[in-house]
């Protein structure tokens, strides 16, 4: 019997909508045989949180380019933590300034992904994360 497949939400919190980098990587993970669901733009921290509970994720992966990154992935991490989900990694990618990482990882984030990331990184990662 074979494993179920790695189940990813990604999802751009906020008021951006800048969608390239996402779809690019959300491909890259459907072609590695992960399960992605999309939540697209304009998403609150609650949606994204009901959505990683309703669709069992193993990974919440959050796009960014609007700078409001470390108050909605607080937010979306507690959000997490609150509904049972603190297990589950979060991954943040786009625009992130070098200086906000550690807090980043602070909150918990696995992996933080910039601009010209190499995809199979991301998914390497992401198979990294949810391996027993």
């Amino acid at each position: 019997m074979s494993k179920p497949a790695i189940r990813v939400l990604l999802a751009k919190p906020g008021l951006d909508t800048h969608e390239g980098g996402v779809k690019l990587v959300a491909a890259a993970l459907r072609d590695a045989g992960m399960e992605v669901i999309y939540a697209g733009v304009f998403q609150s921290s609650e949606s994204i949180v009901a959505t990683a509970l309703e669709e069992d994720v193993d990974v919440v992966g959050l796009s960014f380019l609007s700078g409001a990154h470390l108050a909605l992935t607080r937010d979306i991490v507690a959000g997490l933590e609150a509904a049972g989900l603190g297990d589950r990694a979060v991954i943040c990618g786009g625009i992130i300034p070098d200086d906000d990482v550690p807090d980043l990882e602070s909150l918990g984030v696995k992996g933080i992904y910039g601009p010209g990331t190499a995809l199979e990184r991301i998914v390497g990662d992401v198979r990294t994360l949810v391996a027993p």
